[in-house]
C-alpha cells in the first residue's frame, strides 16, 4: 500500500529522472537488478527517491565496463566493506582508461602533425639536414630475415609497441645498415623503429646519431626504390659527403593516406659525414 507520506515515481516519471526509457528499468526488474520500491494491486511499478542513487551506481559500473552479470553478484553480496572496495578498484580501472585515452590523444596529435607538415613538403626535393640526437626503439635484428621471419618480426613488434604502450603515433620505420646500402639491398633493414619523444625508464632504446642527414622522398612503390637512392648518392657525393652508419626508411603516405601503391611516399634519411680533404683528393 502507498504510504501518502513518501514521495512515489511512476516505471514513466522514473524514467525521465533517470534519463533512460522505461524498457531499462523494466529490464532491470526482470533479472532482479533494481527492481520497484513496491507494485499495485494492478501491477503498476512504483520507485522512491532513494533508489536514484541506487540506479545512478549501476550505471557508473556499467560506463566503468563491469557487466550486468558482475553488478548483479555485486548487489548480492553488497555491504559496505564490498562497496569500498569495489570503489577503489573501479577508480584503478578508471585511471588506467584515462592513462589509454591520453595516450590515444597523443597519437592522434602527433598523426595531425606530421599529415599538417606532410602538405608542405616538395617530394622532389633533396636536402641537407642537421638532425638532433632522437631517441628510438628498435626491434629485434631482423637483417638477412626470410619473408616469413620478416613478417612475423613486424607482428611481434607491433604487438610488443601495444603490450609496452610505446606505440607514439610515429610511423614505424626500418634501419639499414651503410653495407647493406651500398650493395644496393635497400629494403634488408637491420632493425625497425619507432620515435620515442619521451622514453619511458625500464625499455632498451636506440639513440640515433645526431649529424647531417641527405633527405629525399620516394614517390610510389618500392620496387624502384632505387632510382631515388641514385639520385640521393649523386648529391651526396656533390656537396662532399660519404654515407654514414645507418639510413633510415619511413612512409610519409601509406595506405591510410592512399589507395594506389603508385601514390605512397617514403621518407628516406641517409646518415652522411664530410669527406676529409684526403679522401676527397683521392675521389678527384
Amino acid at each position: 500500500m502507498l504510504n501518502k507520506n513518501v514521495k512515489y515515481f511512476t516505471t514513466g516519471e522514473f524514467a525521465k529522472i533517470c534519463k533512460v526509457n522505461k524498457q531499462t528499468l523494466i529490464y532491470y526488474d526482470q533479472i532482479g537488478l533494481l527492481s520497484p520500491i513496491m507494485k499495485d494491486s494492478k501491477d503498476y511499478r512504483y520507485y522512491s527517491l532513494a533508489q536514484y542513487d541506487f540506479f545512478g551506481v549501476i550505471e557508473l559500473l556499467k560506463a566503468v565496463g563491469m557487466s550486468l552479470k558482475d553488478i548483479q553478484q555485486y548487489m548480492a553480496e553488497k555491504s559496505p566493506e564490498n562497496f569500498l572496495e569495489l570503489m577503489h578498484q573501479q577508480k584503478e580501472i578508471v585511471a588506467k582508461k584515462r592513462r589509454e585515452l591520453e595516450m590515444i590523444e597523443n597519437i592522434i596529435d602527433v598523426k595531425i602533425k606530421t599529415n599538417e607538415e606532410a602538405l608542405h613538403l616538395n617530394f622532389d626535393d633533396i636536402t641537407i639536414e642537421y638532425f638532433p640526437e632522437e631517441t628510438l626503439y628498435l626491434s629485434k635484428n631482423i637483417e638477412d630475415s626470410t619473408e616469413e621471419q620478416f613478417v612475423k618480426a613486424v607482428s611481434d613488434f607491433i604487438e610488443e609497441l601495444d603490450r609496452s604502450q610505446l606505440d607514439t603515433g610515429y610511423p614505424i620505420g626500418g634501419m639499414t645498415r651503410r653495407e647493406q646500402v651500398l650493395a644496393g639491398n635497400y629494403d634488408n633493414y637491420s632493425y625497425l623503429y619507432i620515435e620515442q619523444p619521451n622514453p619511458r625508464e625500464g625499455h632498451p632504446y636506440f639513440k640515433a646519431i645526431e649529424g647531417e642527414f641527405v633527405i629525399g622522398y620516394h614517390v610510389g612503390p618500392s620496387a624502384m626504390l632505387g632510382e631515388t637512392y641514385t639520385r640521393l648518392f649523386n648529391v651526396m657525393h656533390e656537396k662532399g659527403y660519404e654515407l654514414g652508419q645507418y639510413v633510415y626508411e619511413e612512409y610519409i603516405y601509406d595506405a591510410v593516406i592512399k589507395n594506389r601503391e603508385e601514390e605512397y611516399v617514403t621518407k628516406i634519411m641517409m646518415e652522411v659525414k664530410k669527406l676529409s680533404k684526403h679522401s676527397l683528393r683521392r675521389t678527384n
